[in-house]
């Protein structure tokens, strides 16, 4: 009971000490909220919501039964996911995040994945699409379209081995999903069934996949102008710079420029914001920018882990395994960002 009266204490006076900080300075929560609704409305709402809505349309037609029972004997023994995992997966990194949750908890609900599958599966299916990563990292903060690569590279390689250490993860509570074997027929007959299912006429469908997208991507768009606001707030308390202390202590063990430590913690809250302030910061060498984007990139930042975390809360699926996995998959990224540097962009691209 005490340690309960103590977290109410801290969550409640954190909310007292933002609102405070808010009505401060007006201007300055102003210019944050804009940015993040800029953020929102130019780049997130118009890639994300065809992916949505398509994947929920594909969803009950079938396809996605369809795609799973091809896929099966792929993704089973490889990741201990069903098939289906791996239109969840492509879909992922297709519309990046959060879409690998959204789909996830979508089949969870149809029953198509077990609790322990489904939390596999959105721990090693969240990613930045490519018109991030190359588009807004690449080319708009480091006007580098080469780095683009080596950035996706050890972005998508380490989704691959975070899925590789997932499968491990659940086995003495496994739970027996369904399996199916690869089959044209059999897969034919699971779409057709799946569809039967489905009663809704298709304008119906469709009309249900824009409302439950939009309702979606309204969630993520609160969360990106609340936690641009929370940075910026931040900043202007030198909370950042005190948070960042001990990052620059791990920093210089790591033989990596301390003076990048605002910037990463600014990219913990929010990446995109993290990500350009990286690219202005001066006296570090490109490389060491790269392995410190990459982490970011993977990681996701609080503010996308808030978007799943509300997604998961819609289901049974846990949101511990998809944390671990964010930090799995940022020493991933940054560990191959090093080992291929030289290799790939020095030797080839540059």
């Amino acid at each position: 009971m005490q340690t309960s009266k103590l977290v109410t204490i801290i969550l409640a006076s954190s909310v007292m000490v933002f609102a405070i900080a808010l009505i401060s300075h007006p201007k300055q929560a102003l210019e944050a909220s804009i940015y993040g609704l800029h953020t929102w409305w130019e780049v997130v709402f118009p890639s994300l919501l065809p992916f949505f809505i398509i994947a929920e349309v594909l969803i009950g037609f079938g396809v996605v039964k369809f795609i799973g029972v091809l896929l099966e004997p792929f993704m089973r023994p490889l990741f201990r996911v069903p098939g289906i995992g791996g239109f969840v997966w492509s879909m992922g990194m297709a519309s990046g995040n959060p879409a690998g949750a959204k789909f996830t908890v979508r089949l969870r609900e149809e029953k198509q994945l077990t609790r322990l599958e489904a939390e596999r599966l959105v721990a090693f299916t969240s990613c930045a699409n490519p018109l991030f990563i190359f588009g807004a990292v690449a080319v708009g903060f480091f006007h580098n379209p080469q780095l683009g690569i080596i950035l996706a590279i050890s972005h998508y390689t380490a989704n691959i081995f975070v899925g590789f250490v997932m499968r491990f993860y659940g086995r003495k509570e496994e739970e027996i999903g369904e399996k199916t074997k690869f089959s044209i027929i059999e897969a034919f007959n699971k779409m057709h069934e799946t569809r039967m299912a489905d009663k809704r006429p298709f304008g119906k469908l469709l009309g249900d996949a824009v409302i439950s997208s939009i309702n979606t991507l309204l969630m993520i768009g609160g969360f990106i102008i609340l936690f641009s606001v929370v940075n910026r707030l931040l900043s202007i308390m030198n909370i950042t710079d005190f948070l960042a202390l001990s990052v620059q202590f791990i920093f210089s063990l790591l033989s990596i420029p301390v003076n990048l430590g605002i910037p990463f913690i600014s990219g913990l809250f929010e990446m995109t914001i993290g990500s350009d302030l990286i690219s202005e910061t001066k006296n570090v060498t490109l490389l060491e920018q790269s392995i410190v984007v990459s982490f970011l990139l993977a990681f996701g930042g609080f503010s996308i882990q808030a978007q799943v975390a509300s997604i998961l809360s819609k289901s049974d699926i846990r949101f511990a395994p998809f944390f671990f996995a964010r930090f799995l998959q940022g020493i991933f990224a940054s560990v191959l960002t090093l080992l291929i540097w030289v290799p790939i962009y020095e030797n080839k691209l540059k």
